[in-house]
């Protein structure tokens, strides 16, 4: 980032705790901004691959038109989910390049293979192997940015609104969704039908976000943590006071850069140097499903649905992950999840008469526009649930020296079971004759899932919130299954106790330049 004049200014009010005024500064929200949208690239393609696939012209290019429903739905499945499969990869690999080139150059190389992959995909030429490599090669860009972008707007951020710095990756997720859905809709209103453009036009945005992304990395400063890593630390220290708006002697960046380093020396004497979701991507199935008819009203119904999980991920932001906590905002959206799925489950086995194309009754229509908003209620829920904290929590739990390789691993096994979800809904939502679960079936699996990960968040995640990522060991001292429930308690007993300490310290130590004086 270019440099400016005067001292920067807390330009959105926001409460500091105990940091300098200075450290809120256009500088970081820059930093914020350019690393916050690469969330967008996962959006984007959640968006936009099932209006591309409903699109007549991409189905008769590929001759999906032509297929059966099973076999429609299998290559349906393997076009989705090609990208989770590229992430996997793509999320392994950011580790070692994050911690060989750096947060700046793994970001300029994972833009550049994102728009190679955009564009192997639009000229397919009716080709569906291509259309899966170039998916596959979009996603090994796109998988990257699910570690590059949290890590760095961790080591980046104050510790007074990491939540809100990092959140900024996932909010982006529903810009891009948002701005995906409207495009598809959008084409479907005011491009012709039966034209490439129809689909090209709308996947162009991959292309846009990835150029962006690329330009405005030249235009930000490598993470300090990583250059402590690599042994620059007076490099480090100038980059951190920049971002901080301070100077490289002010206490505040001197004790942060301290810090910084003794737990790096620390991990490496103690390790002695060694070291999805279907709802988004399957949405206008869905609204199809509970009585929402006609190509156009299902785009639009989905387009409002990623206005609702913007919105949702916005709030969690800027009032939910930094006030009431990181584990709080988690148990609020599993909870809303949990019963609108349980909700859509309950009204698609009430209501079966709605698979059958048989007309609703005036109580039918009411249950079917409640299951309706259940779907967006669900879209809210996730928002400010899980997808808001698995990018914050995997960011900052890690110590420095393992953070990279950790949130890669996390985020692998991440894309592994959205590929799993990615791929296996169409033929879940079969009917049972033909091997699936059912529209019922299916909600009732869901259910079941939500549930299941709301009971290992309450026992095995700790609050986070409000500690420096270097402070962050100290949840996690008790036995595993103690974590969850206990071990913010403990750790602010371990720091009162280690406080106390360094009191006691200092008064024996003035207590021994007295007796030397006598």
């Amino acid at each position: 980032m270019a440099g400016g004049g005067g001292k920067p200014q807390n330009i959105f009010k926001l409460n500091r705790g105990d940091d300098p005024k200075e450290v809120l500064n256009w500088r970081l929200w820059f930093a914020v901004l350019s690393f916050g949208i690469m969330g967008a690239a996962r959006g984007i393609d959640e968006g936009l691959i099932s209006g591309t696939l409903a699109k007549s012209h991409f189905a008769h290019k590929l001759g999906l038109d032509k297929m059966s429903t099973t076999e429609l739905a299998n290559v349906k499945g393997n076009i989705s989910a090609m990208v989770q499969i590229g992430s996997v990869g793509g999320a392994a690999l950011a580790f070692i390049l994050c911690d060989r080139i750096g947060r700046l150059w793994a970001t300029r190389q994972l833009c550049l293979i994102w728009i190679l992959g955009i564009v192997i995909f639009l000229t397919n030429g009716g080709r569906l192997g291509q259309v899966y490599a170039g998916r596959f090669i979009a996603g090994l860009g796109i998988g990257q940015t699910t570690v590059v972008a949290p890590v760095y707007l961790s080591e980046i951020a104050p510790k007074s609104v990491r939540g809100l710095c990092t959140c900024a990756f996932s909010g982006a997720v529903y810009i891009g969704i948002m701005l995906a859905y409207f495009a598809s809709w959008g084409s479907e209103l005011h491009i012709r039908k039966g034209t490439s453009t129809q689909w090209v036009v709308p996947t162009t945005i991959h292309v846009m976000f990835a150029g962006l992304i690329l330009i405005l990395s030249f235009f930000n400063y490598e993470s300090p943590r990583y250059l402590v890593k690599i042994g620059q630390d007076d490099k480090a220290t100038a980059n951190l006071a920049r971002v901080r708006g301070l100077s490289v002697d002010d206490h505040h960046v001197i004790k942060e850069i301290s810090e910084i380093q003794q737990q790096l020396h620390e991990e490496q004497e103690a390790t002695l140097g060694q070291g999805a979701q279907s709802i988004t991507i399957y949405a206008p199935e869905f609204f199809a499903m509970l009585g929402t008819k006609g190509q156009n009203e299902k785009l639009f119904a989905t387009a409002i649905f990623g206005v609702v999980k913007f919105v949702a991920a916005i709030i969690c932001a800027l009032f939910l992950v930094d006030v009431i906590g990181r584990k709080r905002s988690l148990g609020i959206g599993i909870g809303l999840q949990a019963f609108s799925m349980c909700y859509i489950a309950a009204y698609l086995t009430a209501v079966p008469e709605l698979l059958e194309g048989e007309i609703f009754t005036p109580s039918q229509k009411s249950a079917s526009t409640a299951a309706i908003v259940m779907i967006y209620i669900s879209g809210f829920g996730w928002a400010m649930g899980w997808n808001s904290m698995q990018y914050l929590l995997n960011a900052e739990i890690y110590p420095l020296r393992i953070r990279a390789i950790s949130s890669s691993m996390v985020m692998c096994f991440h894309f592994v079971n959205q590929y799993g979800n990615s791929r296996a809904v169409p033929n879940m939502l079969l009917s049972k004759s033909a091997g699936g679960l059912g529209h019922a079936g299916t909600f009732w699996f869901f259910t079941v899932i939500t549930l299941i990960g709301g009971a290992w968040a309450w026992f095995f995640i700790p609050e986070t919130a409000g500690r420096n990522l270097e402070g962050m060991d100290r949840l996690f001292m008790l036995r595993w299954w103690q974590i969850g429930r206990f071990g913010e308690r403990d750790a602010d007993e371990r720091v009162v106790a280690e406080e106390k300490l360094e009191e006691e310290k200092v008064v024996e130590m003035g207590t021994a330049q007295q007796v030397e004086r006598v």
